[in-house]
C-alpha cells in the first residue's frame, strides 16, 4: 500500500516545524529532498519545501531517505519511549537521513501552549499533565504486565526457564562432560 501523506497529517507536521525555527532551518536544508516513512504497510512521503515545511511527495518521486518503523515500534514511540528511536531503520542520503534522525529524536509538539490558546493556561496545564500522567501510568503498567507473565511463565507454569535455572543447567552439562571426558581417559588406560 503507497499512500501519500493525509492533508491533516501535513498540517500537524509543519505546525509543529514552525513552532521551532531552527527545526525549520533543517528542513529548509534539504528542499525538494523527499523522505518516505514506511509505518508497517503504510508509506507516508513527504518532500521538503524552501519554507522549511513539508508537503506530500507527488507520486513516483525518488526518495532520498526510506525510513521503517515496524507497527510495534510506532505503537512504543506513541507510548513516548524515546529509546525505541534506536531500532528505527533508515536508509539513503547520510546528511537527510541524519537531520530526519535529529528531528525525531528532539522535535517535540508542545500540546500545552497550543491547548492554552483554547482553554487558557491553567486548564491546559491540568489537562497536559492528566495526559503524562496516563502515558505514564499505561507505560507502567504494560511493564507490570510483561514482568507478571514473564515471572508467571517462568515460576507457576514453567514454559521459559529462568536465568538461574538455564545458568545451573548449563553448568551441569559441563559437570557431566568433564565427568564423561574423565571417564573416557580411564577406559583407555583399561
Amino acid at each position: 500500500m503507497n499512500a501519500l501523506a493525509p492533508h491533516p497529517a501535513t498540517r500537524a507536521i509543519n505546525h509543529v516545524l514552525r513552532a521551532a525555527p531552527a527545526a525549520l532551518e533543517r528542513v529548509r536544508r534539504h528542499a525538494g529532498r523527499t523522505v518516505a516513512f514506511h509505518v508497517g504497510p503504510a508509506t507516508f512521503a513527504f518532500t521538503a519545501q524552501t519554507t522549511g515545511e513539508v508537503e506530500p511527495a507527488v507520486g513516483g518521486a525518488t526518495h532520498d531517505v526510506e525510513v521503517r518503523v515496524s507497527p510495534i515500534l510506532a505503537a512504543r514511540l506513541g507510548a513516548g519511549d524515546k529509546s525505541a528511536l534506536d531500532a528505527v531503520e533508515m536508509q539513503g542520503d547520510a546528511e537527510v537521513a541524519a537531520d530526519v534522525a535529529f528531528l525525531m529524536r528532539h522535535l517535540e509538539w508542545d500540546i500545552e501552549e497550543d491547548l492554552s490558546r483554547v482553554l487558557g493556561d491553567a486548564a491546559a496545564h491540568r489537562v497536559a499533565q492528566a495526559a503524562r500522567a496516563l502515558r505514564a501510568w499505561t507505560g507502567q503498567a504494560a511493564l507490570r504486565l510483561g514482568q507478571g507473565a514473564a515471572e508467571y511463565w517462568t515460576e507457576e507454569s514453567p514454559m521459559i526457564a529462568s536465568r538461574v535455572k538455564v545458568e545451573a543447567f548449563a553448568r551441569e552439562v559441563g559437570e557431566l562432560a568433564a565427568a564423561i571426558e574423565a571417564l573416557e581417559t580411564r577406559i583407555l588406560k583399561l
